[in-house]
């Protein structure tokens, strides 16, 4: 990279030695997650990495320098600061350019990931094709998250994607780029806040030695990125029919406040922290945590592989 990518020396001693690594992202800190929570959950996911025998490596773009690797300071000041912006894929180049500080997406956590040499990438749940108007069978509204998984090479462990998106379009388009989704010890595509969403996993693995096995294969044969999807823990897991209700009512709201484009996503999500009293929030924070002890299983395995 023509500008400066810092990888901090605990994460640059892992890669150069062999030992796993597990990329985190920052956008749930900054955007995703209240205050205590971000912070708290972002510390029990590098924890839960660490236990699981990985090293963590939080991304973000700090002052115009993407970092892998964050220190605990840092992620205070994500959690904390107001007026941290987010950093898709497509914003990454005026972000360094203009040295800027930003929580970096799926999409651009997966990229620098990439560019640092982590192959294993651990967050809630990826983006997908948004709900079109009533009546239309696809929207144009896509998440970077997709594309970026038909391009670059890192396996994302994730709860699938978010109930409120088009779930079967997702799926689609993650076949027409190419993109093996695995489900995890389960045999539906998982939906962040359920367990299941009646659309099936096109491939199913139990164990993380046998995901390592499926990505080499996948990598082997010029693959790019591949979906792990495990259920949300069953124990924080919403039920369906309430969690509809909670869903149709917030999109109500959002409707009525003329909520539009990327600003309707985390409206959503705070009407439904609020319907929900809180329960969202700590399913959200349940899940992520963990996707990360996930990782670092399948990471572990990889560099077994090796």
């Amino acid at each position: 990279m023509r500008h400066e990518l810092r990888i901090r020396s605990e994460v640059r001693d892992a890669l150069a030695t062999g030992i796993p690594v597990v990329a985190l992202e920052s956008t749930l800190i900054a955007h995703g997650l209240p205050y205590p929570a971000n912070v708290e959950t972002a510390r029990a996911s590098e924890t839960a990495v660490r236990e699981h025998g990985a090293v963590p490596a939080t991304i973000a773009v700090l002052a115009g320098v993407p970092t892998v690797g964050l220190a605990d300071d840092e992620l205070e000041s994500l959690a904390t600061e107001a007026g941290i912006r987010k950093a898709s894929r497509r914003d990454l180049g005026p972000t360094l350019a203009l040295r800027r500080t930003a929580a970096t997406t799926v999409s651009a956590t997966m990229a620098l990931a990439h560019a640092a040499g982590i192959r294993v990438f651990a967050t809630g749940g990826i983006g997908g094709v948004h709900k079109g108007p009533v009546g239309a069978t696809f929207s144009w509204d896509v998440s970077a998250d997709l594309v970026e998984l038909g391009r670059t090479p890192v396996a994302v462990v994730c709860a699938g994607a978010k109930s409120l998106l088009d779930l079967p379009n997702t799926l689609e388009y993650l076949e027409t780029l190419g993109v093996p989704v695995v489900g995890f010890g389960c045999d539906e595509f998982p939906a962040f806040y359920l367990t299941g969403s009646r659309l099936p996993a096109p491939a199913r693995v139990d164990e993380p030695a046998e995901a390592a096995e499926l990505l080499e294969a996948h990598w082997q044969l010029g693959g790019a990125g591949a979906v792990i999807a495990q259920p949300p823990p069953a124990a924080f897991a919403l039920d369906p029919d309430e969690f509809h209700g909670w869903l149709a009512e917030a999109e109500r709201l959002a409707a009525g406040a003329g909520v539009s484009g990327p600003a309707v996503t985390p409206f959503v999500l705070k009407q439904l922290a609020g319907l929900s009293g809180g329960r969202t929030v700590k399913l959200n924070q349940e899940l992520i945590v963990a996707n990360a002890g996930l990782a670092a299983r399948i990471s572990v395995a990889l560099a077994s592989t090796r």
